[in-house]
C-alpha cells in the first residue's frame, strides 16, 4: 500500500468513527475501516473489562465463522490468556508513544515440548524473517518505550480452527492505560501479514483509540445531559424526548403509553426541620424505590422531573400493570421512614381518557390525577378516566382552560 493510500485509510477511519452516534456504532466503524485498510478478511475489537478479568469482544466484522456473531452478547476470554495485553505499561512515556502491533501466523512450527509459536512483533524484524523466534521477545516502541510480548497458543489455535492464515494484533491504549485490542486476520491462502502491515496497524490502533476516547466523552456528555445529578435517574429533558417517541409509536402502532406522576409528600418539612442533606437523602431513597418499581415494567423510564416531582413513563404494558406498579410505589414510599409518602397520579392511553395527541395532554391528565391524590391524601394511586371516562372529574379538570392552583411550576410541552 502506498503512503497516499495509507493516509486516505487513516482519514477514512477517523471520519467513520466521527460519524458514529454510539460506542457500538463507533466500534463497528473502526473494525470495518481497519479491516479494509489492512486487507483482512476478518476484524474484531475487544475491551478489557478489569472488574471481570475478561477481554470482551465488542464487534466482529468481515467473514465470520461458526460461533462468531457481529455483536456477540457475551463472547469473552479470561484476560490471563492474553498476557501481552495485561503486561502493557500503564503509562506512556511521551504523547503518542505506545505499544507496537505484532503478527502471529497459523503455520508456525511447535516445538516437541509443545511450546507455542512465538509471536514476533513484525516491526522488530525484517519483512521476510520467519516467525520462529524464541517464545519471549521484546517489541521496542518509538522513543525507547517498549513492552514484552509472548507467543499465544490460543491465538494460533484459533487461527487454525477458523481457517485463517495469520493475524495482526494491535493493543488499544486510552489515557495511558491498556483498554483492549484491535485484531485483524486474513483467510487461509492469503498473503501473510508482514512488518509493514504491523507498523500500519500500530498507527490505525492509535487513531482507533483516539476515536473511542472521543466517543466515550460524547457518550458521557449525553448521559449527563439526560441524567438527574442527585438521583441518577433520567431528567425532564430525557422524559420529553422519550415521550415524543412514545406518542409517535402510539399514533403509528396504537402502542399503549402510560405516565405515572409522583409528588413526594413532606419534603419541605424534612428540609426545614432536618436540613437539606436529609432532604436529599429522601429524594435519593425515593429515586431508588421508583427505579425498583419501574423495573417491573420492561423498558420503563424512571425520572426526576425536578424538586419533589418524579415520574415513570411506560410504553407497551397494559394499564392495569402500570397501576399495580404505581400501587406498589405508594406502599414502598410510605415505608421510607422519611417524609409522608407520595401522591401518585396515572394517565394511560389504554384507559378511556379521550384522544392523546400531545405530550402536554398526557402530562395534564397524569398531573390532574396526582393533584386529586394529594388533595385527598390518598395512599393509593388515582387513575384518570376510570370514573366516567370523558366525564371523569379528573379528565374534566385536565381539560379546563384555566390551570389549577400549583401547576405554574410545571412547564407543559405543546
Amino acid at each position: 500500500m502506498t503512503d497516499d493510500a495509507r493516509l486516505r485509510a487513516v482519514v477514512e477511519l477517523a471520519q467513520a468513527m466521527a460519524a458514529a452516534h454510539t460506542p457500538r456504532e463507533s466500534a463497528h466503524a473502526a473494525a470495518e475501516s481497519v479491516r479494509l485498510a489492512l486487507g483482512g478478511s476478518f476484524a474484531a475489537i475487544s475491551k478489557w473489562e478489569r472488574e471481570r478479568g475478561k477481554l470482551r469482544v465488542l464487534v466482529n466484522v468481515g467473514e465470520l465463522t461458526d460461533g462468531e456473531r457481529e455483536f456477540p452478547e457475551d463472547e469473552s476470554y479470561p484476560v490471563h490468556e492474553f498476557p501481552e495485553i495485561v503486561g502493557l505499561p500503564h503509562e506512556r512515556r511521551t504523547p503518542g508513544d505506545g505499544p507496537d502491533a505484532w503478527v502471529e501466523r497459523a503455520d508456525g512450527p511447535y516445538a516437541a515440548s509443545g511450546a507455542p509459536l512465538a509471536a514476533v512483533p513484525a516491526a522488530a524484524r525484517p519483512q521476510d524473517a520467519p516467525l520462529t523466534a524464541p517464545a519471549q521477545v521484546t517489541a521496542v516502541a518509538p522513543e525507547g518505550g517498549g513492552y514484552t510480548g509472548s507467543a499465544n497458543r490460543r491465538r494460533v489455535a484459533a487461527l487454525r480452527r477458523r481457517g485463517r492464515s495469520c493475524c495482526v494484533v494491535a493493543p488499544l491504549v486510552l489515557r495511558g492505560r491498556a483498554w483492549g485490542e484491535l485484531y485483524v486476520a486474513r483467510a487461509a491462502g492469503e498473503l501473510v501479514f508482514g512488518a509493514a502491515d504491523a507498523e500500519f496497524a500500530t498507527v490505525l490502533a492509535a487513531v482507533t483509540a483516539a476515536g473511542i476516547a472521543q466517543t466515550e466523552r460524547l457518550a458521557e456528555a449525553r448521559r449527563l445531559a439526560f441524567t438527574d445529578a442527585l438521583t441518577g435517574l433520567a431528567n425532564r429533558r430525557a422524559v420529553d424526548m422519550r415521550l415524543d417517541e412514545a406518542l409517535e409509536a402510539h399514533r403509528r402502532e396504537a402502542a399503549v403509553v402510560s405516565l405515572v406522576v409522583c409528588d413526594l409528600n413532606g419534603l419541605k418539612q424534612v428540609n426545614d426541620s432536618r436540613g437539606h442533606a436529609v432532604g436529599d437523602r429522601l429524594l435519593e431513597r425515593f429515586g431508588s424505590v421508583l427505579s425498583l418499581c419501574g423495573a417491573r415494567l420492561p423498558g420503563t423510564l424512571a425520572a426526576r422531573l425536578g424538586g419533589d416531582e418524579f415520574c415513570l413513563l411506560a410504553v407497551g404494558p397494559p394499564p392495569d400493570d402500570v397501576v399495580a406498579v404505581a400501587a406498589e410505589l405508594c406502599v414502598r414510599a410510605g415505608e421510607l421512614g422519611l417524609g409522608d409518602g407520595v401522591a401518585v397520579g396515572v394517565a394511560s392511553t389504554g384507559d378511556p381518557i379521550g384522544p392523546v395527541r400531545t405530550a402536554r395532554r398526557l402530562f395534564r391528565l397524569a398531573d390532574a390525577a396526582q393533584y386529586r391524590a394529594k388533595a385527598a391524601r390518598a395512599r393509593e394511586p388515582v387513575v384518570a378516566g376510570r370514573h366516567g371516562g370523558a366525564d371523569d372529574p379528573i379528565v374534566r379538570l385536565a381539560d379546563t382552560p384555566e390551570r389549577r392552583p400549583g401547576t405554574e411550576r410545571r412547564r407543559f410541552r405543546r
